[in-house]
Parts: C-alpha cells; structure tokens; sequence
C-alpha cells in the first residue's frame, strides 16, 4: 500500500493536517484554560480589594472580637460572586472567624489548604489550582489582612473551577470533533489532490511500460502548464524522437541483417562468455557436419583466434573442417569503453579457389612436361643429324621420323589447348545443321576399322532399329564420338568387342549414344576426375599411347555446349561404359 505515491501523499498530507490540527487544538485548549484562569484570578482580586476597603473599616488589631460585624460584612457583599467562597482566618488562633459559608469554627485543617494558609500567615498573596475530588476543581488565593502594618490575619478565597472546566472539556470535544471532520476532509482533499498528480504520472508509467514493450505509438494529455505538464510534454517529445531513432535503428539493423543473412560469407559472433551470439545461415552451413551444429566449433575458433591474432586482434588464418578449406577471418568487438566484448568470425569456403589453384598448377606443369618430351626429343635427334652423327640414311629416316612424330605430338597437344581455351572463353561458335546420328555412327566406325583391325576390335552395332535426326554441330559430335571410340580401342585388350548403342533418351527430348569396351577399366576411385585435364589413370601407358590427357576434357565441354550430358560407369579390369545424352534440337535447350 505504502508502495503507492497516491498513499503515501495523502497519508502525507494527512499527518501534516493532523499534526497541525492536534497542536492548534492543544494551543487553544491551553490558552482557554489559561485565560479563564487569569479572569478567575483578577476576579479573586477585585473582591479581595473590595473587602479589604471594609475591613479597613473596622479599626482593631483583634479580629477575633469582631465576628459578628465580619461576618455581616462578608454576607453583605456575598452577593459579589457567586462561586466564590470567603474565608477570614485569625493570625493567631489560626480559626476561621467569618465565611461565606457555613464552616464558621471548623478547624482550618478540615476545611482550607494548609500550606497554602501558612503562606498566606506569612504575609504572602499565593494562588493554587487544586482538585478537590473527581468532580471539584477550585482556584485557591490568600491575602494577609494587615492594621497599622501588622497581620492580624488572612482573607482565603476560593473559586469553583467546575464549570469553567465542563467548558474546556466541551471546548475539547468540540476541538476533537472539528479535528476529526478535518481530518475526513483532508483526507478527501488529499486523496483528490495526489489523484490529480499521480494520475498524469500513472498515465506516463503506464504509457511509458507500453514504450519499453515496443509500442512507441504512446502520447499523453497535457492537463496543466505546471511541473507535470512539463513532463508530459517532455514525454511525447522523447516518444517522438525515440520512435523515430528506433525505426532509423530498425531499417538500418534491417539492412544489416538482410546482408549478413545473403552474404556469401559465414559470419559468426562470439561473446566474451564463449556463447554464440550470431551466426549467419552460410556459417550454419559450413560448420554443420553430418546435419547437425557442431558446438566444438567455439573452442576451434577461439582456439584459432588465440594463436593466430596480431597486436590489434586482427588476424587471418586458413583451416581444413568438415573436407572445406576455409579462410578465416577474425577480429574483436568493443563496447564503448573500448572492453573488448567478443570476436567476430567471417569464414570464407576457398575449397573451390584452392582446388581451382591447384588445377592451374597442375595444369602448368602438366602442359610443361607434355612440351619438355617431344622438345627434348627433337632437340637430341636434330643436335645429332647437325653434328653429322649419323652417316647412315636409314639411320637419318629414323631420326626425322621420330623427329616428325613428335612435332605432330606437339602440335596435336597445342590444338587440344586452343580448344579447351575457346570454350573457356566461350568463343566457340557451333554450327547447328541437321545431322544423321546413324550415318555419324556409321562414318566413325569406319575411321577407325583399320586402327581396331590391327588390335583385332570389332565393333557391334545396336542402333538399326532407332533413327536419329538432330539439330548439332556434325564436326563437334564427329570428334567427340572419335576420341571416346578411340580410348575404347586403346585401353582395350586385343580382340575386344565395343558396342555401339544409340537409344531413347531419360526424356523424349533428348537421345543416347552408348559406347561399351571390355577394356582395363578405370579404378572407382579416378573416377571423379577423370574429365579434369591432363589426368591420367595410367600415366604410363597413355603416354606410350600417344594420349595427350585432354580428350575426356573436350569431349566433356563438347557435349556441355550442346546442352547434354556424358556420364562414365567403369569396373576396373571389367571395361568401360560411356553414356553420351544429346538433345534433338540444341535450340530448344
């Protein structure tokens, strides 16, 4: 309840009313109380100096002889007041002479205050407020009575107190109850007072929770021009700005998310807890292993971060994860005062760049190797026919022939490179006309009976019963099915069959030619690469064979650039099965 700033406002307020309220009443019953006392206490004087005046009358120093003449002086002036009693006590005997009442003779003891009587023998004008009873209340006050400057004796008045005090205790109950209807009130008033205070301010507080949940859609009503008004204008400017800076931080944080999440870089976010804070789905991608997150990856790249930052932080460093090469990328985030929070990863997948470096490589020094023989070999056979080594023109015919042979190896290998340059940069240009695959078949075969002939190849021919028509380059298919014919004579054991198919295509736009040998075969494992250049399966024999390591290179591109497909099943030591899928017409690829 105490918890409520309505509450504790009115309860505030009424505690300062109450407080106000309880010392006014205190200050005004004492002050009552001290006024009527001062009115009883000169009344007291005033008859004290009107009987002193008659008294004087009376000239003797023995009031004890004059009793009866007191007593008829104080009968005859009793009507002065009508509470008051009078008391004349003798100096000596200390007996009440005379007195308005009915106490003529009693001892003092019984009747006056002692003490306040021995005060009064001894010349003193003392007052005393006593308490009879529970119900008398009066106001005591002696004064020596002197002739000639000597005490002959005393006058002793007292005051009934009674109803001055009913009137204290009526004024009190009044008092009390203005206090207690005051308080009602200010209660009322207190509560409507904090209400029109705090109610701005709950609205601001609810408002302002709404503000915290997101909704910045949140404006107040400005009732007055005071210190709350202020504030509540303060708030819908803060909310204005406030909403406007969030959907600045909102479009921008947009943004970056929408670049982070289609960036081509994994992108990961690690705190100074080792928790993962982000992570982009390409980083998702490349550090899932078997479908799932792997969560050892955080200490990796910590791990990689430690040993591989420079005194900035920065660093960069390559590793092999999950059969990626990845180049990663790091670097800390600080906060504002420049405490480094984390660290940030950017993995970037250099599988295929470092494969495609390794290829270029390779490549050079293959094409190096495939030159450095034919040259090396020219260069001795013609050092030695200049030298005049060989007098012998049978000997020489050798030379030159060897000599021949290998210029024409050199140049078919330039030829092969030219190709597969075109098609890398796209510059070859094919010429489409209608071709009969059967009648290509056929013109293939009879190429190269002679060389199958000399090994004792036949050739079977399954394609009778299916007539192909299409739209294709006759010279590019002409070469591609003579170098696939040509391996499967090479690589062949003499006296082999390899069959010819032509058949349906996987769809009616497309046909297949299939070229089966029950050669050597190729291992499983070469298999994956056997369309890249200059790879060889047998490195010794496809040299001694003439082979160059490009046919399998440009027949593949060949067939690429018709829009179809050629796909190798091969048993090592079982033979080979090529399957070559065309389109009909390459203008509708």
């Amino acid at each position: 309840m105490f918890k409520s700033i309505r509450m504790r406002f009115t309860i505030i307020y009424f505690m300062l009313v109450f407080v106000a309220m309880i010392f006014a009443g205190v200050f005004i019953v004492r002050a009552y109380e001290a006024y009527n006392l001062d009115i009883v206490s000169t009344r007291l004087d005033d008859i004290s100096k009107i009987m002193q005046s008659e008294l004087t009358k009376i000239e003797t120093d023995d009031l004890s002889s004059v009793k009866v003449l007191l007593k008829e002086t104080i009968d005859r002036h009793a009507d002065i007041g009508l509470r008051e009693e009078i008391y004349i006590v003798d100096q000596s005997t200390q007996e009440i002479l005379a007195t308005s009442t009915e106490n003529t003779g009693r001892p003092v003891s019984e009747v006056l205050n002692t003490e306040l009587v021995v005060e009064g023998l001894i010349g003193k004008t003392v007052e005393r407020n006593f308490e009879l009873s529970n119900e008398v209340r009066t106001k005591d006050k002696v004064y020596p009575i002197f002739y000639r400057n000597d005490q002959i004796g005393l006058m002793y008045l007292r005051y009934d107190l009674n109803d001055i005090y009913g009137t204290l205790e009526r004024t009190r109950m009044i008092i009390i109850q203005s206090l207690m209807l005051s308080l009602i009130l200010a209660i009322v008033i207190g509560f409507f007072l904090s209400k029109s205070i705090t109610d701005p301010i709950n609205e601001i507080t609810q408002r302002a929770g709404k503000l915290a949940e997101g909704d910045f859609n949140q404006t107040v009503e400005v009732y007055s021009d005071d210190e709350i008004g202020t504030l509540s204008q303060t708030f819908n400017f803060l909310t204005g700005e406030l909403k406007k800076y969030v959907s600045e931080i909102s479009s921008e944080k947009s943004k970056l998310e929408a670049i982070i999440n289609y960036m081509e870089d994994g992108l990961i976010a690690i705190n100074a807890e080792g928790q993962i804070i982000h992570c982009n789905p390409k980083a998702g991608a490349l550090l899932t292993l078997d479908g799932d997150f792997d969560e050892d990856i955080i200490g990796d790249l910590l791990s990689i971060y430690s040993s591989g930052k420079l005194t900035n932080g920065i660093g960069s460093k390559n590793i092999t994860y999950n059969r990626r090469i990845l180049k990663v990328n790091f670097a800390p985030f600080l906060d504002e005062s420049s405490n480094k929070m984390g660290v940030v990863f950017v993995l970037q997948d250099i599988t295929e760049s470092e494969k495609l470096e390794n290829m270029r490589r390779e490549f050079v020094a293959n094409v190096s190797h495939e030159l450095k023989t034919p040259l090396t070999s020219i260069k001795s056979y013609t050092e030695t026919l200049l030298e005049g080594g060989v007098d012998d023109p049978e000997m020489q015919n050798t030379f030159l022939g060897v000599v021949n042979s290998e210029a024409d190896r050199m140049s078919r290998l330039v030829r092969d490179l030219l190709e597969l340059s075109n098609f890398d940069s796209d510059t070859v240009q094919l010429k489409l006309n209608k071709v009969d695959i059967n009648q290509l078949l056929d013109q293939c075969i009879l190429k190269l009976k002679a060389t199958a002939d000399q090994k004792g190849h036949v050739f079977i021919k399954r394609y009778h019963d299916y007539q192909v028509n299409a739209n294709l380059d006759g010279d590019k298919i002409e070469q591609l099915l003579l170098n696939i014919m040509s391996n499967a004579i090479k690589y062949s054991d003499a006296k082999s069959e390899i069959v010819v198919d032509l058949r349906e295509g996987h769809t009616e736009t497309f046909f297949d030619i299939v070229i089966t040998d029950n050669g050597i075969g190729i291992p499983e494992t070469d298999l994956n690469r056997i369309f890249e250049r200059f790879y060889r399966v047998d490195k010794a024999r496809s040299r001694e064979l003439g082979g160059t390591g490009l046919g399998l290179s440009i027949a593949k591109e060949i067939v690429e650039s018709h829009g179809g497909l050629i796909h190798i099943d091969s048993e090592y030591g079982f033979g080979t099965k090529v399957t070559i899928s065309l389109p009909f017409d390459r203008k509708n690829v």
